[in-house]
């Protein structure tokens, strides 16, 4: 089993880097764990405070429970991912069964952010992009999947995403052990990468 842990900035392609290397693979020989299912659960929180929750800070995690997971996985063992409400800001009560699979990917902006996740991770990949280009990515996504006005996609950049990314997401960089310039568009870096893991997985 390898496990590999994907981090970027918000709208750098992560997506597209983690859709290639599935694609390349077959679908009993992978898994996906997004950061984004082990928010901590809010429900304790009255609901209108919940809405000024940072799910851009490392403390929003539960780094215990993805640790646990990721534990159990090596172990052979399969887990309950939990699925995370952003509507309620609450972890619901369906999960998702996730079986031990030859690669496990754990995909999301701070995934390189928790030293003891690190630690369980054999391959550690940012994914790079220019902040104009992410800005762009993100206000096109918010604008057509999630009905925001650009104007609010715009504050929230500079309020929330900006100084998120700069203090916690970018420095992150330091402990991959592959760098991918260029986001998605990097097609010469994924398929390297791509390589590399079906050589791990035994093709």
């Amino acid at each position: 089993m390898i496990i590999i842990g994907i981090a970027g900035g918000t709208g750098s392609g992560k997506t597209t880097v983690v859709k290639s290397i599935v694609e390349s693979l077959k679908a009993d020989e992978v898994a996906i764990l997004p950061l984004d299912s082990y928010y901590k659960d809010s429900s304790h929180v009255p609901v209108e405070e919940r809405q000024n929750i940072n799910f851009d800070h490392p403390n929003a995690f539960d780094w215990k429970l993805l640790s646990e997971h990721v534990e159990m996985l090596r172990e052979g063992k399969a887990i309950e991912q939990p699925i995370y409400s952003y509507l309620t800001c609450t972890r619901q009560a369906e999960t998702v069964h996730v079986e031990p699979r030859k690669v496990v990917i754990i995909e999301g902006i701070l995934a390189l952010s928790d030293k003891r996740l690190c630690r369980q991770m054999d391959l550690k990949i940012f994914v790079d992009a220019d902040p104009d280009e992410r800005l762009i990515r993100v206000i096109q996504r918010d604008v057509m999947e999630r009905g925001r006005t650009a104007e609010a996609v715009m504050d929230r950049y500079v309020k929330v995403l900006k100084p998120m990314h700069l203090e916690f997401i970018e420095p992150a960089k330091r402990y991959a052990d592959l760098i991918v310039p260029q986001g998605g568009h990097n097609r010469k870096a994924i398929e390297i990468l791509k390589m590399y893991i079906e050589k791990i997985v035994g093709r």
